[in-house]
């Protein structure tokens, strides 16, 4: 934990993450060096995490959630971002825990990112269902997608739809987990052997998924809400947005093709973005995944109500998503108008290394 006592000097805050708090960190470090105006960056998390708290000007370590003799999580950041006059907290994975205590922080005088300003709309997000529903009640091209939580609507399902290209994948969850291409409408099925042996391609055999799926005792003891969708072929997208109350600051999107990032700003996957942020009000840095249908038509998958693993790749961009977001926020910056920023953004491409870092 932290051995200073509280300061004047102002301070931005990124609580425990999913994947970016290194790297986002290491952005803050960078901005901080060419500023003349001092701040301090405070870093927290679960874990002893040395090499994302290499970055951190001050570092704490969050209370657990299975300790009950502790002060729940975001009491716990309140009470010390109030010592350390914070300014700007980044809240990362326990978004909504936060957001539910927003009247606090703003009494503060803590700028409170959670990826929207309302605790409905980060449970709409977090329910990819409900998110669906939402965006067609917008207008918003989203992937369709049929619930299910039993065999017997999952076959019903499949009685309807089996003759065209299918996926499933579950109602809430993160890094793909859950997800598998099934092998409906396809000319041949999928070898039984090749799911176990190409995990990554995440393609299954119908009748192997229906087994696996009828005889878990996963499953069996506590359903687990499924979506069954249309999948869809074309390219996939990743955007990275700073948006402040449903207004895009500034914005960057990537695709991958073989092992490259390829990084710049598409105008198309734009028109389905722009109108996503306004509708679910999304404010502080979030990342959208859109992908295209076979007639090149792009659909939305999902928000994000955090930064992506990948927003560290922005800044070959000339544009740095972290530094654009928190300069402004820390009034550093003005603020960012996107139209000036899009003009700004170099489109390159990325490819991804793998660094050891001693702890």
């Amino acid at each position: 934990m932290s051995n200073d006592s509280s300061t004047n000097i102002p301070a931005v805050w990124l609580a425990e993450g999913q994947s970016s708090q290194r790297d986002m960190l290491q952005s803050l470090q960078a901005m901080k060096a060419k500023s003349t105006l001092k701040f301090t960056i405070i870093a927290s998390h679960r874990h002893h995490r040395p090499e994302i708290f290499e970055f951190a000007d001050k570092v704490y370590i969050e209370p657990k959630d299975d300790d009950e003799n502790v002060l729940p999580r975001w009491q716990f950041v309140l009470n010390h971002a109030r010592e350390n006059n914070v300014k700007v907290l980044l809240t990362g994975r326990n978004s909504i825990d936060y957001e539910a205590h927003r009247d606090e922080f703003t009494q503060a005088r803590i700028r409170l990112l959670t990826g929207a300003t309302s605790t409905k709309n980060l449970a709409t997000i977090d329910n990819k269902f409900a998110f669906m529903q939402h965006c067609q009640a917008h207008d918003i091209a989203v992937a369709t997608a049929w619930r299910f939580e039993t065999l017997a609507e999952l076959q019903d399902l499949l009685a309807e739809h089996s003759d065209e290209p299918l996926c499933v994948k579950p109602v809430s969850g993160i890094f793909a987990q859950g997800f598998w291409r099934l092998d409906t409408g396809a000319a041949n099925a999928y070898d039984s052997f090749e799911h176990l042996y190409f995990t990554d391609d995440k393609k299954i055999h119908l009748d192997q998924f229906i087994s696996a799926y009828e005889h878990s005792s996963m499953v069996q003891n506590k359903p687990i809400p499924m979506l069954l969708m249309p999948y869809l072929s074309g390219q996939e997208f990743s955007i990275d947005v700073v948006c402040e109350n449903g207004e895009i600051l500034a914005a960057i999107t990537r695709h991958k093709m073989d092992k490259i990032q390829h990084i710049g700003l598409d105008d198309a996957v734009m028109d389905v973005v722009t109108p996503l942020i306004r509708a679910f009000g999304c404010d502080g840095i979030v990342s959208v995944q859109t992908k295209a249908d076979a007639h090149g038509c792009h659909r939305v998958l999902e928000i994000n109500s955090r930064p992506s693993g990948g927003i560290d790749y922005t800044r070959h961009s000339s544009i740095d998503l972290t530094q654009v977001g928190f300069g402004y926020w820390l009034e550093l910056t003005p603020k960012p108008n996107f139209a000036a920023v899009r003009q700004q953004i170099k489109p390159c491409q990325v490819r991804a290394i793998t660094v050891g870092v001693q702890v």
